[in-house]
């Protein structure tokens, strides 16, 4: 829509903010009127209309096979558009249109913003299946003719009010027609259900909407005026209400259709079921992230006692290989740390990587600087896991052998990450400028326990490659290329 209104007309900015409010609103114009709408807006030059949006009704057939948006038509040749524009009124006369032998019925709905027609809405009903109306159809097209005069006078749709049409109730999940007082006229079999759902045992008609739904719901004193007030309509408000078990979802609409409340039309559903699955993934995150947070807790307790255990060793090699093990399980914590504190199973790798290097650069203070260049991104936490753990063996494998003691140096840590599916690939670099690889040596069939615990988790649980060379200017020059998941 934006493109046509700006290629086509001369409307402004703040116009097209109305037609997006309007167009966000109009699904229930259609559905109220078992009609189709089409978005007529005159072209820049005045002799011709351009339709910029249409909508199809969900409570009966369409009048349209095909899609309507983007036709240009010229002044003229559709006379119910040109006297809606013109005369800045509804415009219903003249005999049905017929349409691959279907007949239609056309009116025309002038679009008014602050006392300027910015365009009109055809109103398309198919006259195949018309028969006698029953009690909730005739408050259904009562209901779409006072909207309809409400967006002739520029009162519809609401000035700063958003509405989430894919949340909101609609006109087939309940439907209630009070009158000016709030008094229930009529409501229909969903929205008289919902309401046994909260707890109702009598009949909805007749009822003040207010005073029922504030005595269904519970609260602290005999009335929850606001509540009451709400559920009048009074204004448009959209809420819940639980009670008894149940919960629904709410939507009041003022009518005003000659500019004095003549009553409301609340839309309501039940969302009993979809608040309970909500409660259920609310509570299992909960668990998940509890679950995270202990498995941290008991890692960090056998960090603990290795760190405990290291100091009492005699054997210079054994502690060693113990403050290996801590800084092991320390990746493996950081991790699930990160995990308890998130929604969902990924995870921000960046920061996962920065305390990573912080950890294993403890082993040398002062003396070998650590940085990281680029961006890991969010990454699942299956691949999380072992990439902390690889990341550490060779940043401790660098830190280890490629500096004398009390030697300067820098090891340096980049990330490539490719951002289109087809691309979808990590490319870690870990770079020192210390004494390089001894010769003959080989990182495929390296001895090492680090190494080997690098090539099984890159090569066998993340499926990707790993390689260990000879840096360009001296050092030594780590490659992983590891496939991930796009990034969203």
């Amino acid at each position: 829509m934006n493109d046509l209104v700006r290629q086509h007309t001369a409307l402004s900015e703040s116009d097209l903010d109305w037609l997006h409010m309007l167009v966000s609103e109009w699904q229930l114009l259609s559905d109220l009127s078992f009609a189709d709408l089409v978005l007529w807006v005159p072209t820049l030059d005045g002799t011709r209309y351009v339709s910029v949006a249409q909508m199809r009704p969900n409570t009966g057939p369409t009048s349209y096979q095909d899609d309507m948006v983007g036709h240009l038509v010229p002044r003229g040749r559709r006379p119910l558009l040109d006297a809606a524009l013109d005369e800045g009124r509804i415009v219903r006369e003249g005999d049905p249109e017929w349409r691959e032998e279907v007949p239609v019925r056309v009116e025309s709905i002038p679009v008014r913003r602050e006392g300027r027609v910015l365009g009109v809405i055809a109103r398309n009903t198919n006259l195949l299946t018309v028969r006698t109306p029953s009690r909730l159809e005739l408050t259904y097209l009562q209901s779409a003719s006072d909207l309809a005069q409400m967006i002739a006078a520029g009162s519809f749709p609401f000035p700063g009010e958003q509405v989430d049409m894919d949340s909101s109730p609609r006109a087939g999940d309940g439907l209630m027609r009070l009158d000016a007082d709030g008094v229930v006229q009529y409501a229909s079999p969903n929205a008289l259900s919902a309401y046994h759902r909260l707890g109702l045992a009598a009949d909805l008609t007749g009822q003040h909407l207010g005073q029922i739904t504030a005595e269904l719901a519970p609260s602290r004193g005999p009335v929850d005026e606001a509540l009451a007030t709400m559920a009048s309509g009074y204004a448009p408000r959209e809420f819940e209400v639980e009670g008894n078990g149940g919960s629904i979802q709410l939507r009041a609409i003022p009518l005003k259709p000659k500019g004095t409340r003549i009553g409301s039309l609340v839309l309501l559903r039940d969302v009993t079921e979809l608040r309970r699955r909500e409660r259920e993934l609310i509570t299992k995150d909960a668990t998940i992230r509890e679950i995270h947070h202990r498995v941290k807790n008991n890692l960090q307790t056998v960090a603990a006692l290795l760190r405990l255990q290291a100091r009492r060793m005699d054997s210079e090699g054994g502690r060693e290989a113990l403050n290996e093990a801590v800084r092991r399980v320390g990746s493996i914590a950081i991790v699930h740390e990160t995990l308890s504190q998130n929604l969902d199973e990924r995870v921000e790798f960046d920061e996962i990587a920065d305390r990573v290097i912080a950890m294993v650069a403890e082993i040398s203070p002062g003396k070998v600087t650590c940085r990281r260049n680029g961006r890991f991104g969010i990454l699942d936490a299956e691949v999380a896991t072992p990439l902390a753990m690889v990341l550490t063996e060779i940043l401790q494998n660098a830190l280890e052998h490629a500096f004398a003691p009390g030697e300067q140096g820098t090891v340096e840590v980049t990330a490539v990450r490719g951002e289109s599916r087809a691309d979808a690939r990590l490319l870690i670099t870990v770079k020192d400028d210390g004494r390089g690889l001894p010769e003959g040596f080989d990182p495929q069939r390296a001895g090492n326990l680090g190494l080997q615990i690098v090539r099984t988790l890159v090569e066998g649980e993340l499926g990707g490659g790993f390689d260990m060379q000879p840096g360009a200017e001296g050092g030594t020059r780590v490659v992983l290329d590891i496939p991930v998941q796009p990034q969203k």
